[in-house]
């Protein structure tokens, strides 16, 4: 198993791992920055730990619950939320249980319909994405999406303005109206915003619809984005986050809440298949893309003033020292 990597900015942030309706009352592993985590409910709530049996190495995912207890798989360890073992059944009775009987735990929330791991000291509380969320408005989550590419590649694709003609062209997209008004960037309270920009989309939610949709990128942090999205002549509101986990160097999963003031009557599958198409057409890029790793270096490669808000969001993965998936 690969040692973690401690990655200076991204080992106190909060990573989404899982939707909070797929962990039911069995365990399930998750990989975080390298790390092999296990999930488990108990009746105080989800909890996460190092995915180890320290007595043979055996995964504790391979296991199962009972009595808000995970058990290994092989000799029937139990170890409690805080994961020390609290029960060695090839003991004999009255003998104490080694202190060094435990695992690393990690702090761990559901929050939005997702389950959060943090692997250090979490810089905030939890996860600040909820507070963003606006009243009357329908939440859709989906997920998961893996991809063989590095994280900041795939958050870097979802923030580029200028493919979606091309890649996404009948949908996101027409060829013939690709070209993206000058707009400028800033930062408030720590949150990155683009300006408005004005895009031609023959079929923008899989509704059939087409319609001018006027985007704004908001970059949250190093693996949470959001697209704030209205369609001109109407008042429909469109956010679509994007939370992706970082997993290796060159693989992570992605995470979407879509929030909406309209479609109340179509069935979600219309609009999570929808994204789903999207997701398999951008796949098809990010995983060929060269170099694999994000380059931060701006002179490494060209870039035009479209590209304003991919340009932000490397200059702050730099500002704030990501290693993991960038060069």
């Amino acid at each position: 198993m690969s040692a973690p990597i401690r990655d200076p900015a991204l080992w106190r942030e909060w990573h989404p791992v899982a939707l909070s309706s797929k962990l039911g009352t069995q365990p399930q592993q998750v990989k975080v920055l390298g790390e092999n985590v296990v999930l488990f409910r108990t009746r105080d709530g989800v909890r996460a730990m190092r995915d180890l049996c320290i007595h043979r190495g055996v995964p504790l995912s391979l296991g199962r619950v009972e009595n808000d207890r995970l058990l290994c798989a092989y000799h029937g360890w139990q170890y409690d939320g805080s994961g020390a073992c609290v029960c060695i059944p090839a003991l004999p009775a009255g003998q104490t249980i080694p202190p060094k009987a435990r695992t690393p735990r990690f702090e761990c929330v559901e929050r939005i319909g997702f389950i959060w791991v943090c692997l250090g000291e979490p810089k905030e509380p939890e996860p600040p994405y909820a507070k963003y969320g606006e009243e009357g408005l329908i939440p859709l989550r989906m997920g998961p999406y893996p991809v063989n590419a590095s994280a900041p590649r795939v958050v870097e694709n979802f923030l580029d303005v200028s493919h979606l003609m091309f890649v996404h062209e009948g949908l996101l997209g027409d060829s013939a109206y690709s070209e993206i008004n000058d707009y400028e960037m800033s930062e408030t309270d720590g949150v990155i915003r683009s300006g408005e920009i004005a895009v031609y989309q023959p079929d923008p939610d899989g509704r059939g619809q087409g319609v001018t949709s006027i985007y704004v990128y908001e970059i949250f942090g190093p693996m949470a984005v959001r697209l704030v999205k209205r369609a001109l002549g109407t008042d429909e509101k469109f956010h679509l986050f994007l939370f992706v986990l970082p997993e290796s160097e060159t693989a992570c999963t992605a995470f979407m809440l879509q929030l909406r003031n309209y479609g109340a009557d179509v069935p979600d599958e219309v609009f999570v298949e929808f994204q789903d198409r999207l997701l398999e057409q951008d796949k098809v890029i990010v995983e060929h893309q060269k170099p694999e790793l994000l380059p931060l270096d701006l002179q490494a490669e060209l870039h035009l003033k479209c590209d304003r808000v991919s340009i932000a969001y490397r200059r702050k993965l730099k500002e704030l020292g990501v290693t993991f998936g960038t060069e």
